[in-house]
């Protein structure tokens, strides 16, 4: 099958990564008051030139210090803001930052996508309270922080394919650090706070549900965003894994591969890799995971009673996958 099946992969040549061409925002979602304002810390930053300039910029801001740079992995506040005021007047991370403003301009594109995700987090979690949001360039240390109380995030890894300088990553990760990628990976993240997971025995099922939910969650919140963005996928990875739909789960199932326990197993189908050559050698990284999403989509739609919340708060992986009735043809 695993011959036949590379075969199958080679033949798709359609793309799949436009924009959604039916996407509607209901009116009750549009009127929920949410005012998105990214408070761009590095323009002040940049403008630092000694170290206790540094102290006093790092005092203002005790959440970017505490939860993105990582106060606590120094000894002391003087050396931290004396390796940061070194970043602060490298002439490499100034270009970084240069061309983070020519990607992003006045960032107003990522405020309004940021705007409408939490529109719809807020819409169906009353509740949830808006963080903080700001942005910094760290010198590709690190790309986002989501919590409950601040958002910050990196810019410079999300420049692109023009960037001076790159994170120091595989090229099938690197794709993914595109502008157009970052409010999809913003709300990727969001969806953890409502995601409930049980993984006391945890089967490779189980991973693969944890993700679907996560990924349908996101679909929810950013309802013209397409797949591609939300799964890092290219349009040619979702055309493919999307035309040999059936053939991937045949595989999973008749390997046995969705009760596997081994991590060391599980990891080929769920973790980061190029490729999954034990499907085929033009099967995307992380394919269970995709997979897991296709499950609770049509959990979703054969269930029509089941709301986000709920699906958000069920544990119980094997349910879904049974209420799902997902059945794949092979073509």
């Amino acid at each position: 099958m695993r011959g036949y099946l590379l075969l199958l992969f080679t033949v798709v040549l359609f793309f799949g990564c436009s924009k959604k061409e039916t996407c509607e925002i209901p009116d009750e979602v549009s009127r929920v008051p949410v005012d998105i304002k990214i408070d761009r810390l590095e323009e002040r930053f940049f403008k630092i030139k000694t170290v206790p300039e540094m102290q006093a910029y790092l005092k203002e801001e005790p959440l970017l210090r505490d939860r993105f740079l990582l106060r606590d992995r120094y000894p002391s506040e003087e050396l931290m803001a004396q390796n940061l005021l070194r970043l602060a007047t490298d002439t490499s991370i100034h270009k970084l930052y240069q061309q983070s403003n020519a990607t992003f301009g006045d960032l107003k594109a990522v405020e309004q996508g940021l705007e409408n995700g939490f529109k719809h987090v807020k819409y169906y979690y009353p509740s949830f309270h808006l963080p903080k949001v700001q942005s910094f360039i760290s010198g590709l240390s690190r790309d986002l922080l989501v919590s409950d109380s601040l958002v910050v995030l990196g810019l410079d890894f999300f420049i692109g394919k023009k960037a001076s300088f790159r994170p120091q990553a595989p090229e099938y990760i690197l794709n993914r650090y595109e502008k157009e990628n970052l409010v999809p990976s913003v709300m990727l993240l969001v969806s953890n706070k409502f995601n409930k997971t049980d993984f006391v025995n945890k089967e490779m099922l189980d991973e693969m549900i944890d993700y679907g939910k996560s990924y349908y969650f996101t679909q929810k919140v950013l309802p013209c965003t397409p797949d591609s963005l939300i799964i890092w996928y290219t349009g040619q990875e979702l055309a493919d894994v999307n035309y040999n739909e059936g053939k991937i789960w045949a595989h999973l199932v008749e390997k046995g591969l969705l009760y596997e326990t081994s991590q060391f197993t599980i990891r080929k189908y769920i973790g980061e890799r190029p490729n999954v050559p034990e499907i085929s050698e033009r099967c995307p990284g992380r394919i269970a995971t995709w997979v897991g999403w296709q499950i609770v989509r049509k959990y979703m739609e054969n269930n029509p009673d089941v709301t986000l919340q709920q699906l958000m708060e069920e544990k119980d992986a094997r349910k879904i996958l049974e209420r799902s009735k997902y059945k794949p043809q092979k073509k």
